[in-house]
């Protein structure tokens, strides 16, 4: 389906702006903000429920290169801690 839309240009400069710092299309970008509506009209409320989300989504199992989340987490801990600050 398409939809042409006039949006204010303002909106179109926010979104645009966002879409960028993400690496998306505007039109990929707008998709996304729109097909996450249902969450933010019933969101959450358990863990359970956050992490069905999320599994859903495809967040859970989306990083195949981290086979120990653990060690994972401790060396960026680790990095954090020893970074050099400007």
């Amino acid at each position: 389906m398409n939809i042409t839309l006039e949006l204010p240009s303002e909106l179109e400069r926010e979104l645009a702006n966002e879409a960028s710092q993400l690496n998306l299309p505007l039109a990929e970008y707008i998709l996304r903000v729109l097909s996450f509506r249902p969450f933010l009209q019933n969101p959450p409320k358990t863990g359970v429920e956050l992490v069905t989300y999320w599994e859903s989504i495809g967040v859970v199992s989306s990083r195949p290169d981290i086979t120990d989340s653990q060690e994972h987490a401790r060396r960026l801990r680790d990095q954090a801690e020893h970074r050099e600050l400007a």
